[in-house]
């Protein structure tokens, strides 16, 4: 989509908005205000500036909302009546809109339980306890329902069922992108906290343990903190409800051998207002290349107590174990060697290998790599992750809300493998490189808000005021000499073993502080101001030291920096159930490399992006059916691209337009229907080097074309066994695989298949409330396709899974 199209339409609503601020009273013209400083912020900070980011959204406890204040004779017989009844009936909860979200991962069954989801709140959008109908953004919704009605076993699948986003396995970690942007553009939070960049902490999680996961698109800062450009993603653990004892497990294993399992409890003790949840999942994936299981345990607990109708405590933990032989990728051949083994439709282009400088010229994939490991044979990935979080929730007065949250995170995590993979036309031989790293990381913070409800001149006004504070220490042994490059065959390796390792040492230690403020003024009844600011000092202090324990030149070193962003808005509710928006959003993130990374040597300034972006959302036909439609303009400035060998390239600028459109319907009680489809045009500006220009090139890893679709039906007949049948449709169009655009990753197609049996109570076993066997066929075409590339490794892609089939028995009591 071209300026004259989006980038006036998103002007026009916006200059429209700060008019009408304008003619309004004192503290609709605040909002006005509002927006000139984030514009002006975004663009005078010096430096913009960044920081890895602990949003203050607490693990939605269910706070009762704060009663009218009665008598003292009036609670003296309420207390008597509530002991008198203690040991035979528990006291209904009502609970906040920040604490419905809880239950949203169960789905709306008002509604149409699958994307976009927008009766649910997602705290990762806003502190304001907002729907995502009610948010002046785009905001997605993938609850446990949906999740396990589409067979996400992992957070990877997960993502990839949202609008126009993808994700791969990059050879550091997983990678994601959405709206032109990839990597560390892309916050990954857990529970709403913020641990660092995605490419150096996201991982690969069974979704079991999961109540839902959030999408809030677009540069994001005020919410998750530095690097949300392109968007953040919030995975939220299964938190206790206040009810009878409900209880989950699951069983399910596929033709490849992976086996996957997991048991889940939780609701009311008999402690009255202690409530509880606890689950564990463990899967052993067989991948489909060869030599390349993994293995995944994820524990969670959560209690939660209620001292009085106002004050609630909770405790939260959690322990991760992940275990991986590694994939690094599939070489890129010269099809004039693959000859009659040269494949088409996954790769397409001609280059010069990045790596060994050898003529690749038409490049392709061998057909007899395609399950070919090219790994050291003791090469592996382990990552051990462990969370403590406790705090509480208290109403203070009918308007005044207090929460607060600390917690303690820790990550060991280490890489011992071979990531290159490169072709060499000159010898018909695989090229290789070893790599080794390791994390220990700890990070220690608290989150605290406190929402304000008031009235301004006749006016409902919201306003949350959230503190952040968090003190991160990360420690980085990397390798310092390790055995040398080697060469292997194309086809049959002999891959040989990792060789000799000797270890440098390099620190980073960060302390962040940061004050948010957002607001919501109901103008009407439906015509809304939404904004907020976010400010974040932040100083950062490196070290480094080589294999002697010498200190390198131009270590140690601190740096700081203050960056402000924030965004502006607004909803309208025209009609019930249709909302118009438009909003105004600013973002920072670091420039150069990583925190974890940066050296003396490169420049310590933080990127400055915006974006404007219009919609519309409707809920309708009796909560049967919903849509939305959002149009955007992203601009990122001082931008740096990464190169092979780690190398990086002065890019300019990052420009990012497009449109998103998803919807679901249920035409009747049996049946439904949803679909997404995203178009982005993204590209770079002002990227000039010596010897050429990127200007107008598409970034990595970004497909103009994103759709993704299904539909499903229940038959229901006397005497028969409920069976639900459905499918699945993924198309993800053309991608580059660097800068350069010389090689294409091709679009693709992929669909899945499905059928459940629900087999209701049976006197065979009278405590199972309702058992579902589902029988899934995923990519039924087998097709062959790339699904991502590093574009720090570009002479090797990744490739998608093959046609695979699964069965899986989940029980609920």
């Amino acid at each position: 989509m071209g300026q004259s199209f989006t980038g006036r339409l998103l002007g026009v609503v916006v200059r429209d908005l700060r008019c009408s601020v304008s003619a309004l009273s004192l503290s609709v013209a605040l909002g006005s205000c509002l927006l000139l400083t984030v514009d002006a912020a975004a663009q005078t900070s010096s430096p913009p500036a960044s920081a890895t980011r602990t949003p203050s959204e607490l693990p939605q406890v269910d706070v009762t909302a704060p009663k009218p204040r009665s008598s003292a004779a009036a609670r003296s017989s309420e207390t008597q009546k509530r002991q008198s009844t203690r040991s035979n009936t528990r006291r209904p909860v009502a609970a906040p809109a920040a604490a419905v979200a809880d239950r949203q991962g169960q789905g709306d069954q008002r509604g149409v339980a699958t994307p976009p989801n927008s009766s649910g709140v997602a705290a990762s959008a806003s502190r304001l306890g907002l729907t995502p109908r009610e948010t002046p953004a785009s905001v997605e919704v993938v609850g446990a329902d949906t999740i396990r009605e589409q067979g996400y076993h992992t957070t990877v699948d997960t993502v990839k069922g949202a609008t126009g986003v993808t994700a791969g396995d990059a050879p550091n970690d997983v990678a994601y992108a959405m709206r032109g942007f990839q990597g560390n553009q892309i916050n990954v939070t857990y529970n709403g906290i913020n641990i660092g960049p995605t490419g150096f902490t996201a991982l690969t999680m069974e979704t079991f343990n999961l109540d839902r996961v959030e999408f809030l698109k677009g540069p994001s800062s005020l919410v998750s903190g530095q690097g949300a450009v392109g968007g953040a993603i919030n995975f939220v653990t299964k938190a206790p409800h206040t009810g009878p004892i409900t209880q989950e497990a699951f069983f399910g294993f596929d033709n490849r051998g992976s086996i996957r399992s997991g048991y889940g409890s939780g609701g009311s003790t008999k402690i009255d207002g202690l409530d509880y949840r606890f689950d564990i999942s463990k899967s052993r994936e067989v991948g489909f290349i060869d030599d390349t299981d993994t293995k995944n345990l994820h524990v969670s607990g959560q209690l939660n107590y209620r001292l009085t109708d106002t004050f609630k405590v909770f405790a939260a933990t959690e322990f991760k174990d992940y275990q991986a032989k590694l994939y690094e990728g599939t070489p890129l051949v010269t099809s004039a060697y693959s000859g009659a083994f040269a494949t088409s439709g996954i790769v397409s282009g001609n280059k010069i290998s990045d790596y060994n400088l050898s003529a690749l010229n038409n490049v392709t994939i061998d057909s007899r790599t395609l399950s070919t490991n090219y790994n050291v044979l003791d090469g592996h990935k382990t990552i051990k992750e462990s969370w403590v979080r406790g705090g509480f929730e208290w109403a203070a007065t009918n308007d005044v809300t207090v929460r607060s949250q600390f917690y303690n995170y820790n990550a060991s995590r280490d890489w011992y493998n071979n990531e290159v993979i490169a072709f060499n036309a000159n010898t018909n031989q695989v090229d290789r490189e070893r790599f080794y790293v390791h994390h220990n990381q700890n990070m220690v913070g608290n989150n605290t808000d406190v929402t304000w409800n008031s009235n301004i001149l006749g006016m409902d006004n919201r306003l949350v005021t959230g503190f952040e504070v968090y003190h991160l220490d990360f420690a980085r042994p990397g390798a310092a000499s390790i055995a040398p490059p080697d060469q292997v065959s194309l086809v049959d390796p002999v891959r040989g073993y990792y060789g000799t390792l000797q270890t440098q040492r390099q620190t980073a230690i960060i302390d962040s502080f940061a004050i948010n403020l957002e607001d919501r003024l109901k103008i009407t009844n439906n015509f809304a101001l939404i904004g907020g600011l976010r400010y974040n000092p932040f100083t950062l202090d490196r070290t480094s030291v080589d294999k002697f324990g010498a200190t390198k030149s131009g270590f140690p070193y601190s740096a700081s920096w203050d960056p402000v962003t924030g965004r502006i808005g607004y909803t309208w509710e025209a009609v019930p159930g249709l909302t118009f928006y438009s909003q105004y959003a600013t973002a920072s993130d670091l420039s150069v490399g990583s925190l974890f990374l940066l050296s003396p040597t490169q420049k310590l300034t933080l990127t400055s992006a915006r974006s404007y972006e219009t919609g519309v959302k409707n809920l309708l036909w009796d909560g049967r059916a919903e849509w939305t439609l959002s149009l955007f303009d992203i601009e990122r400035s001082n931008v740096y691209s990464a190169q092979a060998g780690q190398r990086l390239n002065l890019a300019g600028k990052m420009k990012s337009q497009g449109v998103e459109l998803s919807g679901a319907v249920r035409p009747t009680p049996e049946s439904k229907v949803w679909a997404n489809v995203a178009y982005v045009n993204a590209r770079y500006a002002d990227y000039d080097f010596t010897g050429g220009t990127y200007s107008g090139n598409t970034p990595p890893n970004i497909p103009s074309l994103v759709v993704n679709g299904g539909a499903s039906y229940r038959f229901i007949n006397p005497g028969w066994l409920p069976v639900e049948l459905g499918f699945s449709v993924r198309h993800v169009g053309d991608r580059f695989t660097t800068d350069a655009n010389v090689v294409t990753m091709r679009a693709y197609t992929t669909a899945d298949v499905f059928a459940f049996v629900d087999i209701p109570k049976s006197p065979v076993f009278p405590t199972v409330d309702n058992t579902r066997v589902t029988f899934r066929v995923r990519n039924v075409t087998d097709k062959k396709y790339a699904v991502w590339s590093d574009p720090n490794y570009p002479d090797q892609i990744f490739l998608g899974a093959p046609r695979t089939y699964e069965i899986e028995t989940s029980f609920k009591f």
